[in-house]
């Protein structure tokens, strides 16, 4: 599941929409040359998530505008497809991945709400 660096995306040819976006996500870390300036360090892009995710808490808690909560979604699936290329995981492989287990999994009723998820009630 080996993904690709800033410059080989840069090289690629986009043949998928995915694609096409995975490759304006490493021409913005091409830009600001994050790979030389600490912009992949995953210690420093996870905090910068859970920044970004309080931001979406806080547009979907406050009942801010929907287009306020897609500014934020968005800045999350730039991050998170930034992720990507920083550790060099093909991302798209990895959701396929994932999905295929999910859509095996039953759902279950928690105390929050419905959950798809591996866990029992006796852990």
């Amino acid at each position: 599941m080996e993904g690709k660096t800033v410059d080989q995306w840069m090289g690629f040819e986009a043949e998928s929409e995915w694609d096409a976006m995975m490759k304006k996500v490493a021409a913005f870390h091409h830009k600001h040359d994050f790979e030389a300036n600490n912009g992949h360090d995953m210690g420093y892009r996870i905090a910068l998530t859970v920044e970004e995710l309080g931001e979406f808490a806080a547009a979907v808690t406050k009942g801010k505008p929907l287009a306020d909560c897609a500014e934020e979604m968005a800045d999350i699936l730039l991050l998170l497809m930034g992720h990507s290329i920083a550790m060099e995981v093909d991302l798209k492989a990895a959701f396929e991945k994932k999905y295929a287990t999910i859509m095996q999994r039953p759902s279950r009723q928690g105390r929050l709400g419905l959950r798809v998820t591996e866990y029992t009630s006796d852990e």
